[in-house]
């Protein structure tokens, strides 16, 4: 349980308001106070927060305690104010105005439990948070309906959310776990694996993890460092059991991270490189498949770009995860079940050291949390760029062995589709880059020249062979 204090600086640690707390320094209006609780009370439900909170002495551009002169025992009316809330609060909620010393500084933190049951209204009137702006609840009719929802059954999970899909079928799943050395009961894994809501229809879980899971994940590829570069290619590794999608994620970064020769200081051997840290990024694309909030019908993004990789998972923290519990490792499951499937196959595991070894190594700024997301970034650490002096490039077939080349980032995906796959063809490479016959052509000969790789066999009926050393 946190203190007071605690709760308050876990506030803070976020870069933005959100739907569940607001900043105030010595603002005081009691009505829209009213507002403000029945508001903030409503989201607290929706994003499965026991408390909402409200705070005064913060700024809520800096979250620099500032301190405050806000009076919570005074009269409104003869009356005081926290009676005065109360009575036109419905139904009756207790919360409650705490005051702290932060920093030598006057804090007032107003706790607002979560609604229940029915939302809170303020004068007759709902509220909710869209964003952190406070709005009448009217006026968005499908954020009511949600709430009801939400309220009466509880928040949407893969076990209770149905799918679209009844035609499910499991045999990947199957050979999956037999593959692992876990033999499936044909008669009741479905049952053992929670795949039926409480009507008896397939759930969102049974559809992830079926033959045809029509979750369309992919990782799209650009030129430059930004969206509005040039596309290379995108890579399709969904609509099939997520278990298989996952592999072929992780499979692909393999592919991805290129291991460079530095000649930095050479005396006997050179050091070997890789693009980037391969325990980070698996651990970041794990994490994003088990937290993904798949009930959102959105599934995880990854996209790469010349200097980095950003892998983004929807939805935000679990419910009851803080922002601190999240960095210590202190794993608070999006989906429960899934993360029980992925611990069973020792997929994930439940020390909650994937975050902890991503901030590692590149710090918590490798984390930023969004609106509806978390993008994790995975930077590259690019040895040699085109116009570098890299030494000698081994292993070279017929080219020059004295010649010092470094790719440029045409030639590295080349080269990374063919370490992929051996056999693919120009026509191949040209769909899957976006680029012309000329420049494929270009970038092969630039590959063979210097001994990356050598063509094995006929045009038609050969294939590649890459030279790693």
């Amino acid at each position: 349980m946190m203190t007071f204090e605690e709760v308050v600086n876990e506030l803070r640690s976020y870069d933005k308001e959100k739907e569940w707390f607001e900043f105030k320094e010595n603002w005081f209006s009691a009505d829209e106070l009213g507002e403000y609780i029945s508001a903030l009370a409503n989201s607290a439900a929706i994003e499965g927060k026991k408390y909402a909170y409200f705070v005064w002495g913060i700024n809520d551009k800096t979250h620099e305690i500032v301190g405050t002169g806000f009076d919570f025992d005074q009269d409104i009316n003869h009356e005081p104010l926290k009676h005065y809330l109360r009575r036109k609060c419905s139904p009756d909620i207790n919360f409650d105005f705490k005051e702290l010393q932060m920093e030598g500084k006057r804090v007032v933190l107003l706790m607002i439990p979560a609604a229940k049951t029915v939302p809170v209204s303020y004068a007759r009137e709902r509220y909710i948070r869209i964003g952190s702006s406070k709005e009448n609840l009217r006026k968005y009719p499908e954020k009511e309906a949600y709430l009801f929802d939400v309220l009466r059954h509880g928040l949407p999970t893969l076990e209770n959310t149905p799918s679209e899909y009844q035609d499910l079928t499991f045999e990947k799943l199957l050979i999956y776990y037999g593959a692992k050395g876990i033999k499936l009961n044909i008669d009741t894994f479905k049952k053992n694996f929670s795949f039926y809501t409480e009507d008896g229809k397939y759930n969102l879980l049974a559809q992830l993890l079926s033959d045809n899971s029509h979750m369309p994940i992919r990782a799209a590829i650009f030129s430059g460092k930004t969206k509005a570069d040039n596309m290379y290619s995108v890579r399709e590794f969904g609509n099939q059991c997520l278990l298989y999608s996952l592999d072929e994620v992780l499979r692909y970064g393999d592919v991805l991270n290129i291991i460079q020769a530095d000649e930095t200081d050479r005396v006997v051997e050179r050091k070997e490189v890789p693009l980037f840290e391969n325990d980070a990024f698996r651990e970041a694309v794990i994490n994003a498949f088990v937290h993904n909030l798949w009930v959102s019908g959105n599934e995880p993004m990854f996209t790469v770009f010349s200097d980095r990789i950003e892998i983004l998972s929807r939805g935000t923290l679990a419910p009851g995860q803080t922002l601190e519990g999240f960095f210590a490792g202190e794993s608070i499951p999006v989906n429960k079940k899934l993360s029980e499937i992925f611990l069973q196959l020792h997929i994930s595991e439940k020390t909650g050291r994937g975050v902890p070894i991503v901030t590692q190594r590149y710090g918590r700024n490798a984390y930023e949390f969004r609106e509806n997301s978390i993008v994790v970034t995975i930077p590259f650490n690019w040895i040699n760029v085109m116009g570098d002096r890299v030494g000698n490039k081994e292993g070279n077939k017929g080219g020059n062995k004295n010649c010092e080349y470094g790719l440029n980032q045409t030639q590295v995906r080349i080269l990374a589709e063919i370490r992929n796959n051996p056999n693919i063809t120009k026509v191949r490479l040209m769909e899957l880059l976006g680029l012309g016959k000329t420049t494929i052509d270009r970038g092969l000969s630039v590959l063979k020249k210097y001994g990356y790789i050598e063509r094995v066999g006929s045009r038609k009926a050969g294939y590649w062979k890459v030279h790693e050393d």
